[in-house]
């Protein structure tokens, strides 16, 4: 019982090791579809305790041996069966995880055993996204380096949501500083309170870079209500973080804003878009024009400044892969609306790659387009996600359907838009995707090897 998993990664062993003592290595490595949440991560490998979230209120502790503990080479984790965290030990039985690290003539060879009644089998998906989690990450972190990146303090909005969670994660993970910018009383030194409507004076003070994230969801029906909500989070509230990234002490030299691809329009046919295309018509297009018009006073002070158009993010934690797997799951998906509309796609991980490099290579600015390379057809996506789960994708989904959800403009902008986007800017560059395939996206966030 248990599992031995083992990979060779081309990346020294200092490198290695160093990325797993920091901050976010553990949400970094926990699988996107297992019901888990990192409530707390072991502040030292050699004798610390990290505790993660279940369903139903239940916590699985993890309490690092001391015994097993070396500098540099290895660390050893078990499931606690003391106080009120014992009932997932008495469900699980055993479990102790070893965690080891070797030198391999430059690179490092990483080992994982479990010892656990938990059969193998249904480790091994875990284990694969693990341990290919850690080789992209390092990657993307060497490429950051050998453009020149040292060292980063970063100024983060909408952290707690989906992609700033991951991001904040990925970022502490590489070195880097991660100033979480939130709307409460700060919690410790790595926070700091932002008013919207009000920033302070000091807020981006000693700051090198601002990614700013935060805006309602877009998802719901179309009401003016909702309408207002997706404007008024998203176009002052930026204008004002940009004045207060340009009139900072010691500030950022780079504003980083996000953005969508909504500004093409809701349907613009089979034309290849790219980020010297023209603005379509609709109101996420007139939203979406306005939020990245309301970076110009950073621009204006001569900081560089990037606005990151995402596609539709593929994440299993959240998003529209959430809503759409139990779904899928059921064998209840299928193509909506005849199909035939594009779906310019980007894994969550991808997304997290443009942003950093968005923050470190200074030959990007203005609009750039985070999607993967190749835009597929409603029906295509609708097939992939269906494989995945090895499920059928035969039951098509008509426009009634999310006309009753959304409401007639939601459905339109939404659930029918069609954007064939391109990522020219990015393929320019030489841009590394993790996962330039939509099935392979899919697979990654949803437990498919």
């Amino acid at each position: 019982m248990g599992i031995d998993y083992e990979s060779c990664l081309a990346h020294p062993l200092d490198a290695v090791w160093g990325w797993h003592t920091r901050p976010g290595a553990m949400r970094r490595l926990v699988p996107p579809w297992q019901p888990m949440t990192v409530l707390s991560e072991a502040q030292s490998l050699a004798d610390g305790v990290a505790v993660l979230g279940l369903p139903a209120g239940l916590r699985w502790v993890a309490r690092h041996d001391p015994s097993a503990y070396l500098e540099g080479g290895r660390f050893v984790d078990e499931l606690s069966t003391r106080g009120p965290a014992s009932w997932p030990a008495r469900v699980v039985g055993k479990w102790r995880h070893t965690h080891t690290f070797a030198d391999a003539g430059g690179q490092t060879r990483v080992h994982d055993r479990v010892d656990t009644t938990v059969p193998a089998a249904l480790l091994r998906s875990t284990f694969v996204y693990r341990h290919r989690q850690l080789a992209d990450d390092l990657a993307a972190h060497r490429d950051a380096a050998d453009a020149g990146s040292g060292p980063l303090v970063i100024a983060v909005t909408g952290s707690s949501g989906l992609v700033g969670t991951a991001l904040t994660a990925f970022l502490t993970t590489g070195g880097h500083r991660v100033i979480r910018l939130v709307r409460a009383d700060p919690s410790g030194e790595d926070e700091r309170r932002w008013d919207p409507e009000a920033p302070a004076a000091d807020l981006l003070n000693g700051v090198d870079a601002v990614i700013h994230l935060a805006g309602a969801s877009i998802a719901g029906r179309f009401t003016e209500s909702h309408r207002a909500a997706i404007r008024d989070s998203r176009v002052e509230p930026t204008r004002r973080l940009a004045m207060a990234a340009a009139a900072a002490e010691d500030g950022p030299s780079v504003f980083v804003s996000a953005s969508a691809i909504g500004i093409y329009g809701y349907d613009r046919g089979d034309s290849l878009l790219t980020e010297d295309s023209v603005h379509g018509g609709g109101f996420l297009a007139d939203v979406v024009a306005d939020w990245e018009a309301a970076t110009a006073p950073a621009a204006d002070a001569g900081l560089r400044v990037v606005t990151v158009r995402t596609g539709i993010v593929q994440a299993a934690a959240g998003g529209t892969l959430r809503l759409l797997r139990p779904l899928f799951a059921a064998g209840l998906g299928g193509p909506v609306a005849g199909g035939r509309q594009w779906l310019s796609w980007i894994g969550l991980d991808d997304l997290l790659d443009i942003y950093y490099r968005a923050v470190y290579d200074e030959r990007l600015a203005g609009p750039v387009n985070a999607v993967g390379p190749e835009p597929v057809r409603n029906s295509e996506y609708t097939s992939a996600l269906a494989g995945v789960l090895h499920r059928p994708a035969v039951l098509p989904v008509p426009s009634l359907g999310p006309r009753l959800l959304l409401g007639e403009q939601g459905a339109r902008e939404l659930a029918e838009a069609s954007q064939r986007v391109l990522p020219t800017k990015l393929t320019v560059l030489g841009h590394r995707f993790r996962h330039p395939d939509v099935t392979d996206a899919l697979a990654h966030q949803l437990g498919g090897d």
